[in-house]
């Protein structure tokens, strides 16, 4: 009886502790984005964030953040750039991560542990490297430069995560594969690519999210306000200390949160699909 009551405790303590811990990681989670959404809708001119239920709510900071500034057409700089970043990123990943996880060829260890070393170099350590190459190919400005960074500096990490991913499926589905007939192509596209879509579904998300986060990189080649994204752009509202306009800033930053948003629903069936689609033929 003192086993079981003693038993009994420590899953009741345990579970106290996980909840308390849940509790506290919900409030250091959930205040910053209070603070920022109360500042958004919160009526005037106010010149540091803060959370007052009290105060007047209005929409009129997200009719302002379009009518005078240039936010719109930052948000559709970072949509090109998020979507161009997203749609090629994953395309190389994927078939990146099959190659390394089926295929066997030279040299296919050591790029691996390329991949590793690589993604130990901070960008900042490459900033100049970046800029030189931007003004060499008269890139300054330029979407297509800045898309190709983020692929770049995307492709080793989640070409190593693919390929983990990768293994997980069973290589019986390829000899089946092969035995009623399909090509590498089929084998790829038909059978294996359903079963790693949650995985496809992140590396996605990542890639788009990407684009929204990032300063430091875009702010150093994209030196036209008319080519800024929206986190370049909603710097430019608080970093004159005489003239902030905080809720602003506070309702651009609420809005970058729609698209990605969008497309997390759109795949969240695919976080939880698509190992189950298939099957070893006997």
């Amino acid at each position: 009886m003192k086993k079981k009551g003693s038993a009994k405790a420590k899953r009741l303590i345990g579970q106290i502790l996980t909840y308390l811990f849940m509790i506290v990681l919900s409030i250091i989670i959930m205040y910053p984005l209070l603070v920022t959404a109360s500042s958004a809708f919160q009526a005037g001119n106010i010149t540091s964030f803060s959370l007052d239920l009290n105060a007047t709510w209005t929409l009129d900071n997200f009719r302002r953040l379009f009518e005078e500034t240039m936010y719109g057409r930052w948000y559709v700089n970072t949509l090109i750039v998020a979507f161009s970043t997203m749609i090629v990123q994953v395309t190389i990943v994927t078939l990146a991560g099959y190659a390394y996880s089926r295929y066997r060829f030279m040299g296919r260890k050591n790029s691996l542990m390329m991949f590793l070393i690589i993604q130990m170099v901070p960008t900042t350590a490459a900033l100049t490297a970046f800029f030189v190459m931007a003004f060499l190919l008269d890139a300054i400005n330029e979407f297509w430069f800045l898309s190709f960074l983020y692929i770049g500096g995307g492709i080793p990490m989640n070409t190593y995560l693919m390929k983990g991913y990768f293994d997980t499926v069973p290589y019986d589905l390829d000899e089946s594969a092969k035995i009623d007939g399909a090509g590498h192509i089929r084998t790829f596209w038909e059978i294996i690519t359903p079963l790693v879509r949650p995985m496809i579904a992140v590396q996605a998300l990542w890639a788009f999210m990407g684009p929204f986060g990032d300063f430091m990189l875009a702010r150093f080649l994209l030196r036209s306000q008319e080519s800024y994204t929206v986190a370049v752009g909603l710097q430019t509202f608080i970093n004159d200390t005489r003239n902030q306009r905080v809720a602003l800033f506070a309702a651009g930053a609420i809005l970058i949160a729609v698209p990605i948003s969008i497309l997390f629903f759109m795949l969240q069936k695919n976080f939880v699909s698509g190992l189950t689609s298939g099957g070893t033929k006997g």
